[in-house]
């Protein structure tokens, strides 16, 4: 298996960008807890990431957490961001996974040229939705047009609106998003930990707010808690509750 490494990341800096931020989430398909976004920053002077970095699933607890002290030197700056099930709730996971790494990228503290994604969808973005007046406007630049460096300064590449790459297999092979998707698993996970200690029948501890066989045998028994996301449809509970389509909860990992 291929090592991440920072061959995207250096040919966007290179290309223009002074910093790329490497982004990923944990915690979309849970049924409890926040939904959490990690960030880290790097420019041209970063140097190869430690070794054992590598997408969060791929790695054992254990394994995951020997990295912490070397990923907190690692790179220019580093946050992790995170929605709660209230705001999940409120706005839907993909409004929650867009505030949460907003909050990322606020923390981090430094100005972010480009932000580097895993997969195919720009998440990150705020939809935009067509006028009247946009009928007959022309089509929007191609990524390679809004390329740092390749043509006029798009106006929404500021400070909190930096350009967005989407790139699949990111957290696999680009060393920035899989050093994010491993800070945002120890994150999330140690706050699922803490959160067990006041709920301790639905096993957090041990499922991270997933659905187990445990934590849905927990919802049957005596129902959800305030930590779940009440407008989805939690496996257990014979209730009204209509979840929106992006809002059906997977035990996608634990």
């Amino acid at each position: 298996m291929r090592r991440p490494d920072l061959r995207h990341e250096r040919a966007l800096l290179r290309s223009g960008a002074r910093l790329v931020v490497g982004m990923d989430e944990v915690g979309r398909g849970a049924l409890a807890g926040p939904v959490s976004v990690g960030a880290v920053a790097v420019d041209l002077r970063t140097r190869a990431c430690p070794a054992g970095v590598a997408d969060s699933k791929l790695l054992s607890p254990s394994a995951r957490e020997r990295l912490l002290p070397a990923l907190g030197r690692w790179g220019v700056a580093r946050a992790v961001g995170h929605a709660s099930p209230q705001e999940i709730d409120s706005i839907g996971i993909i409004a929650a996974l867009r505030l949460a790494g907003r909050r990322a990228l606020a923390d981090l503290a430094v100005e972010v040229d480009v932000v580097l994604l895993d997969g195919s969808h720009n998440w990150l973005r705020e939809p935009v939705q067509p006028t009247l007046f946009d009928l007959g406007a022309a089509p929007p630049p191609s990524p390679e047009q809004e390329r740092p460096g390749a043509g006029a300064p798009s106006p929404t590449m500021t400070r909190l609106e930096p350009a967005v790459r989407t790139k699949v297999r990111a957290d696999q092979v680009c060393a920035s998003v899989a050093a994010a998707s491993v800070l945002a698993k120890c994150e999330r996970d140690a706050l699922m930990v803490a959160l067990a200690r006041d709920h301790p029948r639905y096993l957090w501890d041990e499922n991270k707010g997933y659905a187990s066989p445990g934590h849905i045998e927990a919802l049957r028994r005596v129902g959800a808690c305030t930590e779940h996301r009440r407008s989805w449809r939690l496996p257990g509970l014979e209730t009204g509750w209509t979840a929106q389509p992006e809002q059906v909860a997977l035990p996608t990992e634990v």
